[in-house]
């Protein structure tokens, strides 16, 4: 989706020289006192001032004169607003492994094909994270979900992608991952998953689980996919693109639109895995990630297994998805919820169904779209925090609390990937053993097989 171009703030009152009051006695009013010349109006800042997304619109990679009217569409539902008097700092979830887990972010550039979104660049460039396990973390940093720049960016384009999302109230800059900036990992050679977020989303809305998974001993990489995720900070510019990349997407989604989109996430992740000299891998995904993902386990034998996180297996105009029309041989797993499915995503995953194969649909009770990223443990605090409505808070992950949801989707998935690409050592246990209760701890969530 396009958002809105971010509006100019009130331009700050020119300083006019004061009221000439009455001068006491004074036989004439005198010259103006040697008053510094008025100073140039201040350059009007904009919502995203401090933002180095743009020194002007016009230089946008996004088509600026769209975004008014994805914000009167993306916004016409208002959201609930709390004017707090100090912006609410969000938590996320700390992983459940035994290991500590270290972050580096990468640049990754590919001279062989063009970017789709904006020729102009020459090249296509993703920025990626790899969280490994580590020895300790003691000492490092920790990962901040966003940095500064990329929050101020997210902050203005967030409820515009998600009508949900408050428009002030919250420092989305002041979240904190729990991996470690620069911990050196363990030694030794350990199976890679690869993560492609949902359309419109960035990688760091899929932390907490990549963190998860590497604590527990793999490898994870997640990938952004820029023009497509709702932003990408890069280390500087280039000709053709600003530091800070923001979305191309419309609110008007078409098919050629959509069917670019998830061309362009496969060719990205094989990509990274040429980039990165993987030749065994495991990739999930959200959403369009989930496309992308069950498309490339169909189309490049290096991936081993995938999982599909609600992602549907056509395109918009009807057209089955060639892994939906000819089945896979390798294991991939189709994990939904209640509240999003529909038709057509019945429809695609059926049809892959049909192949049998060792295909597997799971569904998650009480739950919405974006129980499978980080907003399942977010958005139920902006709620308490009166930051989005009840509504709000169902049409983006359920009602499922985030202490039965978060485990659920952690558990589902590395039970998945325990099996088809353990880590050396581990075998099935490094998935869990199923819904085992410990005293005074959350109901296990109810993951049904969905009828076909």
């Amino acid at each position: 989706m396009t958002p809105k171009a971010p509006t100019t703030s009130k331009t700050p009152k020119a300083p006019t020289t004061s009221k000439t009051s009455k001068t006491p006695k004074t036989p004439k009013t005198p010259k103006t006192p040697k008053t510094p010349k008025t100073p140039k109006t201040p350059k009007t800042p904009t919502t995203l001032d401090h933002v180095p997304v743009s020194r002007a619109p016009a230089r946008r990679t996004v088509a600026t004169g769209a975004l008014a009217g994805a914000a009167a569409l993306l916004l016409g539902t208002g959201t609930a607003s709390a004017a707090a008097s100090r912006p609410v700092v969000l938590r996320l979830p700390a992983p459940t492994g035994p290991h500590a887990v270290g972050a580096t972010v990468r640049h990754l550039v590919d001279s062989s094909r063009d970017d789709p979104w904006a020729p102009a660049i020459g090249v296509r460039e993703l920025m990626v994270t790899v969280f490994r396990p580590a020895a300790s973390g003691r000492g490092f940093p920790r990962l901040p979900q966003l940095t500064p720049d990329a929050a101020g960016v997210f902050a203005f384009l967030a409820p515009l992608l998600h009508p949900a999302l408050p428009e002030t109230g919250v420092d989305w800059a002041a979240t904190l991952t729990h991996a470690r900036t620069g911990a050196p990992p363990l030694p030794g050679r350990r199976p890679v998953l690869v993560y492609s977020p949902g359309g419109g989303d960035s990688r760091a809305l899929g932390g907490s689980l990549a963190i998860d998974l590497a604590s527990h001993g793999w490898t994870v990489v997640t990938v952004d996919h820029p023009g497509d995720a709702s932003e990408v900070e890069f280390p500087d510019e280039r000709p053709g693109r600003d530091r800070i990349r923001t979305t191309a997407l419309r609110p008007d989604l078409d098919a050629g639109t959509f069917r670019t989109m998830i061309d362009t996430r496969v060719a990205d992740l094989r990509f990274v895995l040429d980039a990165l000299g993987l030749d065994r891998v495991g990739l999930y995904g959200h959403s369009a990630g989930g496309t992308a993902v069950a498309q490339a386990l169909h189309e490049d034998p290096r991936v081993a297994a995938a999982v599909n996180l609600e992602g549907h297996l056509d395109l918009m105009d009807g057209v089955l998805l060639p892994v939906a029309r000819e089945g896979t041989d390798r294991p991939l797993l189709l994990a939904g919820t209640d509240g999003f499915r529909d038709a057509r995503l019945d429809r695609s995953w059926s049809a892959l169904l049909t192949h049998g194969g060792p295909v597997a649909r799971r569904q998650l009770s009480d739950s919405h779209h974006w129980v499978f990223t980080d907003y399942a443990a977010l958005v139920p605090q902006l709620r308490a925090a009166g930051l989005t409505t009840a509504a709000g808070r169902a049409e983006m992950v359920g009602t499922v609390a985030p202490r039965v949801s978060v485990p659920a989707v952690r558990r589902l998935v590395r039970s998945f990937f325990a099996r088809h690409l353990p880590v050396p050592g581990h075998g099935a246990r490094a998935g869990g053993s199923g819904p085992r209760r410990v005293p005074g701890s959350a109901p296990p969530a109810r993951w049904g097989r969905s009828p076909q």
